[in-house]
């Protein structure tokens, strides 16, 4: 297997997405339950029938340019693929020395995200990223030594992956999550998204109520026809609620959060939904375990 990726590592963009977008109709074509949970959370996020083909290609897309991603070598910048908008946003925030907290959805090409701000703005601010490790170990591996690169750090979902995160912030590093990765039980709270709860991660509001952090949301949209990657940096729609609103009733206080969040991801999908991954198990219940 390792193999495989080496040698798809190498490919260009362009047949990895025409591959890619083949993987994304047989997945969807050879699972009736991805396919039903596909078309279920399209219908919430009201997507057109155009839209919903669309994803169906993105999906494979997002798999076949990974071990691009991943396997890339450490001197072989991504920065000639990558237009960024509004970076300047990432730049304030840096100045300002509280430390960021980046989100992203599952959404376009966000694997690219974190290693492109590392090239662009790690030297200044090293982003620390969180990932749920995968279970086979010669993947777990790969996965870590792929996403720790200069500028980048990984943190585990894990406690000692969340001190992790609060030490950067309080060094005014930076951060980044998925808050749309459903987390494990007894670390989130049941919150609205595109109309239905959601069981939803409270540590991205914890980390920047915690350390006094700005917040930024961050889009990787996959350009046509090969031609890369456009970062979007956006602020957020509205601010995090003050505790003080809620009368020292901590849970709703992190469900007003949560909610809020939940809105910010719901708008960076809307601004592109052909290109988030509808077929996400995203209204699942948590897993027990550790966790974050």
């Amino acid at each position: 297997m390792l193999g495989l990726l080496r040698w798809l590592s190498r490919r260009s963009l362009g047949f990895l997405h025409a591959l890619g977008t083949a993987i994304g109709w047989v997945g969807y074509l050879g699972s009736t339950t991805y396919r039903h949970r596909f078309l279920a959370n399209a219908e919430r996020g009201g997507l057109t029938a155009t839209d919903r083909r669309a994803a169906i290609g993105q999906a494979g897309r997002m798999v076949a340019e990974t071990p691009r991603l991943w396997l890339r070598p450490a001197g072989e910048p991504l920065a000639p693929a990558v237009q960024w908008v509004d970076a300047d946003r990432i730049d304030r925030a840096i100045d300002a020395g509280r430390g960021l907290v980046l989100l992203t959805p599952h959404l376009g090409a966000f694997e690219v995200i974190a290693q492109a701000y590392a090239e662009r703005f790690g030297s200044r601010s090293p982003v620390t990223a969180l990932y749920r490790p995968a279970k086979q170990a010669w993947l777990r591996e790969l996965e870590q030594a792929s996403r720790t690169r200069p500028g980048l750090l990984t943190a585990p979902a894990s406690l000692a992956g969340v001190r992790q995160m609060i030490r950067a912030l309080r060094h005014g590093q930076t951060v980044g999550l998925l808050p749309d990765q459903v987390p494990p039980e007894g670390m989130g709270v049941w919150a609205p998204f595109f109309g239905q709860d959601a069981y939803t991660m409270t540590l991205a509001s914890r980390l920047a109520l915690q350390t006094g952090s700005a917040m930024l949301l961050m889009l990787g949209e996959r350009l046509p026809r090969a031609a890369g990657w456009r970062i979007h940096v956006i602020d957020m729609p509205e601010p995090l609620p003050d505790a003080r609103a809620f009368a020292g009733d901590d849970v709703a206080h992190q469900v007003a959060c949560a909610a809020v969040i939940n809105r910010a991801m719901e708008h960076l999908i809307r601004r592109c939904p052909q290109q988030y991954l509808w077929g996400y198990h995203r209204y699942k219940g948590p897993r027990r375990g550790n966790g974050t």
